[in-house]
């Protein structure tokens, strides 16, 4: 199990009836403090002889990672919306690119799932580290855009090809 340890020291005094506190007076109202502050004497929380906390995280299931955790990763088909596909094309700089969101839009207008829309932008991009997480996540490869193109049509190049056919046989 992976773990991060935190350490944390608990001191509290074991006398609190001969506790008072010297707190400065504020004289100033545009402080908005009065002059008469009061102060509770230390509490009795936990023990009163200083004693040591050990804590230990453990994130996701099995220790540290981020799938586990729900991070990255573990999303599923629709957990992926029309704002996820607006974030991509900026984040890829495909605005840039096209100069406008038309070529967005048409794929939105067009009822494909957004995870799909994804695929295909990510494919012919040649993002391989998110094609990877959206046919995890359930995006189809099949889906056919305006023009009767797929994501492997769209595909950069032919390791990106071989990459979506061999994540498809793999989950076969």
């Amino acid at each position: 199990m992976a773990s991060i340890p935190c350490t944390t020291y608990l001191v509290f005094h074991s006398n609190p009836h001969n506790f008072s506190p010297s707190l400065p007076k504020f004289s100033s109202k545009f402080l908005g403090i009065r002059n008469n502050l009061k102060c509770v004497g230390p509490s009795r929380l936990g023990p009163s002889n200083g004693s040591r906390v050990t804590c230990w995280f453990k994130f996701g299931k099995n220790g540290v990672d981020a799938e586990g955790a729900g991070i990255y990763g573990s999303q599923s088909r629709d957990d992926f919306n029309r704002d996820d596909v607006e974030q991509y094309f900026n984040y890829m700089g495909m605005l840039a690119v096209e100069g406008t969101y038309d070529k967005m839009e048409a794929l939105l207008r067009e009822n494909i799932h957004p995870v799909d829309i994804l695929l295909m932008l990510a494919s012919q991009e040649g993002d391989k580290p998110k094609i990877e997480e959206l046919l995890r996540a359930g995006a189809s490869y099949t889906i056919k855009d305006a023009d009767g193109r797929t994501a492997l049509d769209r595909a950069a190049n032919e390791d990106i090809k071989d990459l979506i056919l061999g994540f498809s046989v793999q989950k076969a």
